[in-house]
């Protein structure tokens, strides 16, 4: 089985359990985290790294990209937008703190690789009524 086929199973699986609307808030947000992973996969990315915590807070994910930048990306899943998009829960103070984070992360002798760069992104999964989750990749977000 070729590796796009595979991603592309897992994404199914996971846009399967999205559309549960019984899901509590936290597991939306966790089951988002796994399909914005999944699909960073599909896109040739590497995740190094899922939900590391520090003082300052949470990186959902931490990958590298096709060339080769570390990206620290956070992931926002709504199941409407009626109260405001995905991305504008990441305020400036959430923005501080995902950059202090982000330093400590680089900081740790486990994590030192070479790299072409860092980068934030911001990816969004919205659920859409009995369809699949829609990806809003945000580049170099703040």
């Amino acid at each position: 089985m070729s590796n796009i086929s595979t991603h592309q199973q897992a994404l199914d699986v996971v846009a399967a359990q999205l559309c549960d609307e019984t899901l509590s808030s936290r597991k939306l947000g966790s089951l988002g985290e796994d399909y914005a992973a999944t699909w960073l996969a599909a896109q040739g990315w590497r995740i190094l790294e899922r939900n590391w915590h520090c003082r300052y807070g949470e990186l959902d994910i931490v990958a590298v990209d096709d060339e080769s930048r570390i990206v620290f990306v956070e992931v926002k899943t709504r199941r409407a937008t009626r109260f405001g998009t995905p991305q504008e829960a990441v305020t400036q103070a959430k923005q501080k703190n995902l950059r202090r984070a982000a330093v400590q992360w680089l900081l740790a002798p486990e994590h030192r690789a070479r790299h072409r760069g860092v980068r934030f992104d911001v990816i969004t999964v919205v659920i859409q009524h009995g369809g699949q989750p829609a990806v809003h990749h945000i580049k170099e977000a703040f």
